[in-house]
């Protein structure tokens, strides 16, 4: 993990996964760490922890100890490595952001085409780092997804899936599930469409407000119904669906 190489030195104590990690700060972005490499835990919350605003509130080394972290810890965000043992990443957001009131996920990768970063989005991830990503990008990230905020580029998102893309589709650049797509966004309104099409152009609610001519709060309300409609979980859901449908 480049960003994280000078962080030899883990801090004091022998944490529990799942233990909370320091005392409670009312307003901190509290996160949860999942990675089976102690290192990579250790630099993840040194970086974190730099933050006044961020908390690190547990750990786990497998995905299997999620659950139960969780609800220990309670997080707003949880940081999640794809590969592990026993219960690997995947498998662990998709059980994880098919509860009410799950956290937020951010996957951890080596790769930014892994198959597997595109399923956890699709299951709910808010979006993914690379496990060499800048301590400042990190940062950035938790704030970004824990404020309720899609962290992925339309760009990033359309190589994702061409990487993964299943060969012999109809024509060049289309995706085969865009008809079910197609299908699944005509419930929605016009209104609620335009929004959708400018959540998978990677808009944030700012600049929808601007774009559609909108106050704040109604662009959020619209967010909200339509991932109501949709059956999504948030708003990068919303912007492979587009993708999917061959609209951005």
């Amino acid at each position: 993990m480049a960003a994280m190489a000078h962080l030899t030195t883990p801090p004091s104590g022998d944490r529990t996964s799942g233990d909370r990690t320091s005392g409670d700060r009312p307003g901190a972005i509290r996160v949860l760490i999942v990675d089976d490499d102690a290192l990579v835990r250790a630099g993840l919350t040194m970086i974190l922890s730099t933050a006044a605003d961020v908390e690190v509130v547990g750990e786990a080394a497998d995905g299997f100890e999620v659950p139960g972290a969780v609800a220990a810890s309670r997080p707003h965000v949880v940081l999640m490595d794809i590969r592990m043992p026993r219960v690997d990443g995947l498998a662990a957001t998709e059980a994880l952001r098919g509860r009410d009131g799950s956290p937020e996920v951010i996957v951890l990768t080596t790769f930014d085409a892994d198959e597997f970063v595109l399923r956890a989005l699709r299951a709910g991830a808010s979006g993914f780092l690379l496990k060499d990503t800048p301590p400042a990008e990190i940062l950035h990230a938790v704030r970004k997804v824990a404020a309720g905020e899609a962290m992925l580029s339309p760009t990033v998102t359309r190589q994702l899936i061409a990487h993964v893309a299943a060969p012999g589709t109809a024509r060049p650049g289309a995706h085969p599930h865009r008809n079910q797509a197609l299908a699944t966004l005509g419930v929605l309104s016009e209104r609620e469409r335009d929004v959708a099409l400018a959540l998978g152009q990677g808009r944030s609610n700012a600049e929808i407000s601007q774009e559609l001519f909108m106050s704040l709060a109604t662009v959020k309300a619209h967010v909200s119904r339509l991932l109501v409609k949709l059956d999504l979980n948030n708003r990068v859901q919303v912007a492979l669906l587009v993708h999917d449908a061959g609209l951005s």
